[in-house]
């Protein structure tokens, strides 16, 4: 069975972790509103951790041997949570392929089976705060736009 997590309001690292957890234990997990989750922080600090590692792209030998920086907010949200799995092993691949991010609402998900982790989730407590949505426009995604209108009509 699959679990399925919507990301919005929750704090990024402590619901990577906890889904981190359970992919070890051999559970297959899915993530929804990928870009509502936030990152807690100052949030010039948070932009410019991103950007400078997007800088060593060029420092580094240019776009083709990397870092490839992830710009997306799912892809963002899944490279979090595979910097918590022990991915140079098989077992932390293993676990990494049972996991599965998405932005926005994938068709055909049941919304009544959405888990919500509430000791995760401190929208309203936190002063210095940003959504994965706004690391991503500052990174230079493209096609943000069409998140922003699924976010509106739901």
């Amino acid at each position: 069975m699959v679990k399925v997590y919507d990301a919005t309001g929750q704090v990024l690292g402590r619901l990577a972790s906890v889904i981190a957890k359970q992919l070890l234990n051999g559970e297959q997990v899915s993530v929804v509103y990928a870009e509502r989750a936030i990152i807690s922080g100052n949030k010039n600090a948070t932009n410019a951790y991103f950007l400078a590692k997007a800088d060593k792209k060029h420092q580094t030998g240019g776009k083709h041997k990397g870092p490839f920086v992830r710009r997306l907010p799912d892809r963002i949200v899944s490279h979090t949570i595979r910097g918590m799995l022990p991915f140079k092993k098989p077992h932390g691949r293993e676990a990494f392929r049972r996991l599965k991010v998405y932005a926005g609402l994938p068709e055909g998900t049941d919304t009544s089976k959405v888990l919500v982790l509430e000791k995760s989730k401190k929208l309203g407590k936190l002063k210095k705060q940003t959504s994965v949505l706004a690391v991503s426009q500052r990174l230079g995604a493209k096609n943000l736009d069409v998140l922003k209108v699924i976010g509106e009509n739901k």
